[in-house]
């Protein structure tokens, strides 16, 4: 049928056509094999058994289960072996972790280890990266260090989203869903030839909401929090040369975001443990602060190809803008100890700050060429460019005087980065493939911190200015196998670094502290299988790891203040295991499971631990110097020893062209601390969380209709915490549950 795709955009508007995408795997009706799944992570299409490193994809029926109650990209965290997510600003700055390596810095500026790239452009800044997710093909996570063909800040691996790009097909689809504390979400795409075999287009669009659930018993308000409205779109333009030697794809895209910002509950752990009060209810805070939370995204990419035959060139130029303004209630509760009432429990001062970026603009550029399948020996070779130009304020409040401005505190940070880089893969025999690469990089930063008023009698502060910068070289080798047609075995050994990071939180201090360069050095071994006549995949890597001047982020202590590290050894290993069995024509099960043991290596490395009253520290005192603990064997923080996902689909047949389905996903992680320190109060409990989806469906893609439920089992767990006030903690999400229409055309 070819229904013109503006057309259809009208159809799709009123919830009557839709498009199905692709899945990685699948268990359709006709199904016998498990299907190829095809990843970028070299930047090039191959097959996901071919590739000698250790990569995992979120399929799109996991990711539309994940989805279904409008959550942000935080719901990837367990979801793949050696994957983290969390955040402590809610749906904005997510902090991601792989293999145990993140950063838990909350200001705006902080450079974390691990990259994500978005339709191949990085996205560097932490606001950037709180990008919703919708209409995508994959997602891909790369495990382990990615700095030559990536670059900067990748010691840890890549995040990697791709959107749907138009088609000379005409499609469509519209999703919606309907749930717990009036939950919607809408989600559509429609796309096609404008003309014909020269111009197509598509756009996407998402809208996010959910009104508002938390009483706050202090004001004796009622369902006056947690609620939000996000909305995102996406409009893409593809052009092609008769001929399609020449190719030019458009993308413009904006995000926008309204709502609460992360809630603190004051005293929501028990001293000497770390589990919940006994009088905990998830749908009531009592905070005297105020909390909101705004976001406003957007951004364009261009991706010119030209294919020469022999080689292609590829330039692919990005620009991101983005402001934002998040306000909280830090303490997490009421009152203060010098004051006439207080709670919950002991609130020893009130804290009540907010954070905002009044201009972000973010340039990139790359421009690589690539040899079209040569017989013996194939490579890539490239320059990129990325600049940033970033302005931070950081205010805080008195919250028992009225909540007007009592301290500001500005921030700027201009950095500059250019690589250049190169690959090779040699087909050294029929069965062995060797490959190496190699990338220069020049980093740059101006960064400048200035307080104008202080809410603790330090008064203004002039200008501080850093300027640190470096020259890096990374550079990785790999070695693949092909016992058959169906085992590769490969080896790989990785350099990568992050640059140096600078930072100034100094609304309440008066230092700026500077991390230098830090370097990894990491070795990877690999077993990549298909049996059972393609019905069945087990990929399996283990890895170890030493890392050089890990930079590390001393968070709170006794106030609300950051301070880069450097430690002189960090030391990693672990494996990752990730499996697929289509047991029957409508059955397919996946699994996978990661151990990730980190272990900090510096005798001379302490911090001062939290202030807050009734913590429990676990590390001894450093000899001399009073107040500040040991951080020598500790593990890193945020970094789980164990993780366990796995998902389930059976389909029952109704009719020949209907059935009835089952979907179910599960994750679990062990214990993790909260800071580089350990204690007691801030060190999680494991963590075990799934979803359910049961519904009706076409099974060629045409319509669905099923109920889902999230945090199925209604777990209660912390995933954050502040601690230089109170024992203050963040909770998950609440069990949700709905029902999902999907239409597709």
């Amino acid at each position: 049928m070819n229904t013109p795709w503006f057309l259809a955009a009208c159809l799709a508007a009123c919830g009557l056509v839709a498009a199905s995408p692709a899945t990685a795997d699948t268990a359709s009706a006709d199904a016998n094999e498990l299907e190829e799944v095809l990843v970028t992570a070299q930047k090039r299409s191959e097959d996901l058994q071919l590739v000698p490193l250790s990569v995992e994809t979120v399929s799109d029926e996991e990711l539309a289960n994940l989805t279904a109650s409008g959550d942000d990209v935080r719901l990837l965290s367990g979801r793949v072996p050696s994957l983290l997510v969390e955040s402590s600003y809610g749906r904005t700055f997510p902090r991601f972790y792989i293999r145990g390596l993140g950063n838990t810095d909350f200001d705006f500026n902080a450079s974390q280890p691990v990259s994500l790239v978005y339709d191949e452009v990085v996205l560097e800044n932490p606001i950037l990266k709180g990008y919703p997710i919708y209409d995508l093909d994959r997602i891909e996570v790369l495990r382990g260090p990615q700095g030559t063909l990536f670059g900067r800040n990748t010691p840890a691996g890549i995040v990697k989203f791709e959107s749907r790009k138009p088609t000379w097909d005409t499609e469509a689809f519209t999703r919606a869903s309907f749930g717990l504390y009036q939950n919607v979400q809408y989600e559509g795409a429609v796309g096609g030839p404008i003309v014909e075999d020269k111009l197509a287009g598509r756009i996407s669009f998402l809208y996010q909401g959910r009104d508002d659930w938390v009483d706050n018993t202090f004001t004796a308000e009622e369902d006056v929090l947690g609620g939000y409205a996000e909305a995102a779109g996406r409009v893409q333009l593809l052009y092609r040369q008769p001929g399609e030697q020449f190719t030019a794809l458009f993308n413009a895209h904006f995000r926008e975001l309204d709502g609460t910002a992360r809630l603190f509950r004051a005293n929501l752990i028990q001293p000497g443990t770390n589990e919940l009060v006994d009088d905990f209810e998830r749908e009531e805070v009592a905070i005297d602060g105020r909390n909101r939370q705004e976001v406003h995204e957007a951004g364009g990419v261009a991706t010119l190809t030209y294919d020469a035959g022999e080689v292609t060139v590829t330039s692919v130029s990005g620009y991101e803008t983005a402001d934002m303004y998040s306000r909280g209630d830090v303490d997490g509760g009421y009152g203060a100890a010098f004051a006439d009432s207080m709670g919950p429990g002991v609130i020893p001062f009130p804290s009540e700050t907010a954070d905002g970026v009044p201009s972000l603009n973010q340039f990139t550029q790359e421009l690589r060429v690539a040899s079209n399948g040569w017989e013996m020996v194939n490579f890539q070779a490239g320059f990129f460019y990325f600049y940033e130009d970033l302005e931070i304020e950081s205010f805080s409040y008195n919250t028992l005087g009225g909540g007007f401005l009592d301290g500001y505190a500005r921030q700027t940070q201009e950095t500059t980065s250019w690589a250049a880089f190169g690959t090779a893969e040699v087909a050294a025999t029929e069965q062995l493939t060797l490959s190496a690469g190699a990338r220069f990089s020049r980093d740059e930063k101006d960064f400048t911190a200035e307080r104008t008023m202080s809410s603790i009698g330090g008064g203004a502060l002039a200008p501080i200015t850093v300027s640190p910068e470096d020259d890096m070289v990374g550079w990785d080798a790999s070695a693949r196998f092909a016992v058959n047609r169906d085992v590769n075995v490969y080896g790989r050994v990785a350099q990568s670094f992050r640059a140096p990071s600078s930072q100034g939180r100094v609304l309440f201090g008066d230092a700026v502290s500077v991390a230098d360069t830090e370097t990894i050095l990491s070795y990877e071994v690999g077993v990549k299988t298909r049996y059972l006549d393609g019905r069945a995949r087990t990929n399996v890597s283990a890895f170890v790891y030493e890392m050089d001047d890990q930079q590390l982020t001393a968070v709170g202590g006794t106030q609300n203040f950051n301070t880069l590290l450097n430690a002189d050894k960090t030391k990693g290993f672990g494996f990752e295991v990730d499996a697929a069995f289509l047991a029957a024509a409508r059955t397919l099960v996946t699994a996978g499971a990661s151990l990730n043991d980190t272990e900090i290596d510096d005798p001379n490395l302490g911090v001062v631990p939290g202030a807050a009253a009734g913590l429990t520290v676990l590390d001894p005192a450093v000899p001399g110097n009073p107040g500040v603990v040991s951080l020598d064997g500790n593990m890193l923080p945020n970094a789980p020893k164990w993780v366990f996902n796995a998902t389930a689909r059976h389909g029952l047949p109704v009719t020949s062209k209907t059935e009835m389905f089952l979907f179910t996903d599960w994750a679990f992680r062990s214990e993790v601390s909260f800071f580089l320190y350990d204690s007691e109060e801030f060190t999680s409990e494991p963590w075990f969380e799934g979803g359910l989806r049961v519904g009706y469906a076409h099974i060629d893609g045409d319509y669905e209709v099923a109920a889902f439920v999230r945090n199925l089992t209604d777990e209660e767990a912390i995933v954050g915490a502040i601690d230089f006030n109170n024992l203050t903690g963040m909770m998950n999400e609440p069990r949700t549950f709905g029902l999902e229409m999907r239409r597709n055309f």
